[in-house]
């Protein structure tokens, strides 16, 4: 199976992305394809063997639409500035010819206050003159609205109507009405110079030309998450070549390349620092405010500003493999794609412009008939033809399904984009709209709910030799103390021994050389320092010893009760002190289990790690429920267990083992730090690596679907209340009849208004 991305130009509606997406499913060889109106892509899975992409693209072309060939994000910024100049110039055009004209065929109307108006135009006096003159200021207008009819027509033809049928229609039936009644004066008849319907025509055209450049501009801002990201990325680079430094467009740096980042430059690509030291702001990255110490053979990222320093890096990935890049891909994936909701508005968009068809015509046929045998009151100045046209006009006018279109992917490319500023990206708007109904959340724990970092929590010497008491009552005993045991540690590759020397080296203590050391797997170890013998290891080893160990037993017996791993420190084969090691709790793990608990979802801890330990963890983390002492292979096991009774299940967790469970769970939530098995296999992928960033996923799917829902009533709504408005319908009983230039000026309000609707979701707080 083969996925593409196809650019479309042409399209309108969702009548029009309903027909493409039909089209291409009813092609054999083409799995699924979905096509988003707002970011005008076709994402398609094909068999290569049965179908090429040759062939998608003609079946795309041959209904009506354009394949805009893969550009560059320059080339597509450039024409999308284009297309709004564009339709800036058709709607100033427009606007330009239907101002006089509105004015020439309205003004002899107001007899209420007296306007100025040219004798040489007064319509009873010179009527064909008249007539000619609007004729001569529709001509730019229909040119300048020409796509309708040429968009409008070939789809009729075609038998799939869409919104450019609908006005190409409606306004063409106003124009031809306008032309017969031309005749009528040139053939004598004088009052047929009543019966001009020019200006109906030609404000629908310039209304919708204002409503389509609104949009276009509106639709731009809602892809405004992925032009920030993409600003991250510096246009050039500056590198090392023949010993000398050369500038080049970024694009076109290789891996193995040498760079060269000064202060208050961005990274251009990702690699690791060779030489010189600097701090880096990787706020766009992690979420963290405060920059990173960056020293040789540290990693950069791409996007990242150097703030201080002056270093040289090796490019390691370029292009689209940076982790910029890759979270630039997600992003446009998960926009590329649609929300179950959507459905609703596809499955009406199918039949909803043949039935609005089919409703104009019979309002308007109906009216005539009523008119004509009498049994209707028509408006006064009207005759039974141009009431039931301008009846036929407005339902076909004001039906235009474009809010209808917008409604989903509108919010989705919002709400996507809303997410990847807060570190949080989302993958496609299935996981969009599934975020927001999870009953459960299960936690890994390791580097989710904890740190992933074993740290040492407690230092207790119990040795007089090396002071009695709390370790606390004096720093220099207790650095003296944990150099002594570092330096016992330092050729141990157990993680617990690399944890002490850690800690060592980050307080800056001199470690002393160590002399015969010797490991005991699974117990301790040992090694002489400056003649002294130190031990380190657990109870069991320092027993061996025939080491008592004191009152520090029951201290010892405390400190794992809290789920710490204790270390047992024998010098000169007595007992000195106790080192305790854990994987402490991020910062944020207890506020986020709060307000996950408060929003009304349950949570399960599940963890490898024996009952004590994980019970110990789940209470300082304030989870209730927990699952230990699982084997990997059994947490896919466990989320499908929970997922019984219809409960739908979110997994977050970071490594390979997780991988299961999070492709298992109805929503795999992957943290950026862990595996790249972890993060192909999840929905959603929280680069903070922040407990709060899993509540925040929720909030904002809940935030996303409650605007589509919103839109979509008010899609739906705007029509079902329009329709019959324009029908006639309340103009039986004695209420209001639509004039088809509001008609237009409603329909392309809706637009939008469903658009301004969606945005607001840039402003919300999660």
């Amino acid at each position: 199976m083969q996925n593409i991305i196809i650019k479309i130009g042409g399209m309108t509606c969702s009548s029009c992305s309903s027909r493409i997406e039909k089209a291409l499913r009813e092609t054999e060889g083409v799995m699924t394809a979905g096509v988003n109106l707002v970011t005008e892509n076709a994402n398609i899975t094909f068999n290569p063997k049965k179908v090429s992409l040759i062939r998608i693209k003609e079946i795309i072309k041959n209904i009506g639409y354009q394949v805009i060939e893969e550009t560059d994000n320059l080339s597509e910024k450039i024409r999308k500035e284009n297309e709004f100049k564009t339709l800036k110039k058709k709607f100033i055009t427009a606007a330009f010819f239907t101002i006089p004209l509105l004015y020439i065929a309205m003004a002899p109307m107001i007899t209420i206050i007296k306007i100025p108006f040219p004798f040489f135009l007064e319509p009873m006096r010179f009527p064909l003159f008249y007539a000619i003159i609007q004729i001569i200021l529709i001509i730019p207008v229909i040119y300048a609205g020409i796509n309708f009819y040429k968009t409008g027509f070939k789809n009729l033809f075609h038998l799939s109507a869409n919104m450019d049928t609908l006005i190409a229609i409606g306004t063409s039936s106003a124009v031809i009405y306008s032309l017969y009644n031309v005749y009528r004066i040139i053939l004598g008849n004088h009052m047929a110079v009543k019966s001009l319907y020019f200006e109906t025509a030609v404000v629908i055209i310039t209304l919708i030309l204002l409503g389509k450049t609104l949009e276009t501009h509106t639709r731009g801002r809602t892809g405004d998450a992925i032009k920030k990201l993409l600003s991250l990325a510096p246009d050039t680079a500056l590198i090392i070549e023949n010993s000398k430094e050369k500038e080049i467009p970024s694009e076109q740096i290789k891996i193995g390349d040498i760079i060269i980042i000064k202060p208050g430059m961005r990274i251009p690509a990702d690699g690791i620092i060779t030489e010189g030291q600097s701090s880096v702001d990787e706020s766009m990255l992690t979420g963290e405010s405060m920059p990173c110490d960056k020293k040789k053979n540290d990693f950069v990222y791409g996007g990242t500003v150097n703030c201080s320093g002056c270093f040289r890096f090796t490019a390691e990935k370029t292009g689209r493999e940076t982790k910029l890049a890759q979270i630039i891909k997600l992003v446009e994936d998960a926009q590329n794609s649609k929300a179950p909701i959507a459905i609703i508005a596809d499955i009406v968009s199918a039949y909803f412009v043949p039935i609005v068809c089919s409703i104009a015509l019979l309002s308007g046929i109906a009216w005539y008939a009523a008119s004509s045998a009498g049994l209707a009151i028509l408006p006064e100045g009207k005759s039974a033809v141009e009431f039931s046209l301008s009846i036929f006009i407005s339902v076909l006018v004001i039906a235009c399904p474009c809010a209808l279109g917008l409604a989903t992917p509108a919010a989705v490319i919002t709400g996507c984009g809303k997410g990847a500023q807060n570190g949080i990206l989302i993958k496609s708007g299935e996981a969009l709209e599934t975020a927001g109904k999870i009953h459960i959340i299960a936690f890994d724990k390791t580097r989710t709910i904890t740190e992933g970092k074993l740290d040492i929590t407690d230092i207790v010497i119990g040795n007089k030799e090396w002071g009695a008491g709390n370790w606390k009552e004096d720093k220099e005993i207790e650095d003296n103390f944990l150099a002594l045991v570092a330096a016992a540690e330092k050729n141990s590759e157990h993680p617990l021994g690399n944890a002490i020397v850690r800690a060592a080296e980050e307080r800056k203590l001199k470690i002393p050389a160590a002399e015969k050391f010797k490991a005991y797997l699974g117990l301790g170890i040992a090694a002489v320092i400056d003649n002294s013998l130190i031990l380190a290891g657990n109870k069991k080893f320092i027993q061996s010893y025939n080491i008592d160990l004191g009152k520090l037993e029951g201290l010892a017996d405390k400190l794992a009760e809290e789920g710490k791993t204790n270390i047992f420190i024998a010098i000169h084969k007595k007992i000195a002190g106790i080192i305790s090691i854990s994987d402490t709790i991020k910062k944020n793990s207890k506020e986020a289990m709060e307000k996950i608990y408060k929003s009304g979802i349950d949570i399960v801890m599940i963890t490898g790690d024996t009952r004590r330990t994980a019970e110990t963890i789940a209470k300082e983390a304030g989870i209730k429920r927990v699952i230990s002492e699982v084997f990997p292979q059994d947490k896919a096991t466990i989320i499908k267990n929970l997922q019984a009774g219809e409960k739908i299940v979110a997994m977050v967790g970071d490594g390979i083992n997780d991988a299961p469970a999070l492709a298992s769970a109805d929503i795999g939530i992957a943290v950026s730090n862990g595996t790249d098995a972890a993060m192909e296999a999840s929905d959603i992928v929280l680069i903070k690596n922040d407990p709060l960033d899993v509540i925040k996923a929720v909030n904002l799917s809940k935030r996303v679907i409650k605007t589509i829902k919103q839109n979509l009533f008010w899609a739906f709504g705007y029509n079902v209340l329009g329709i019959p408005i324009a029908a006639g319908v309340l103009y039986i009983f004695g209420g209001p009849l639509l004039n088809p230039m509001f008609a237009a000026a409603a329909m392309s309000l809706s637009s939008i208004s469903v658009l301004l609707n969606a945005l607001r979701l840039k402003n919300i707080k999660l």
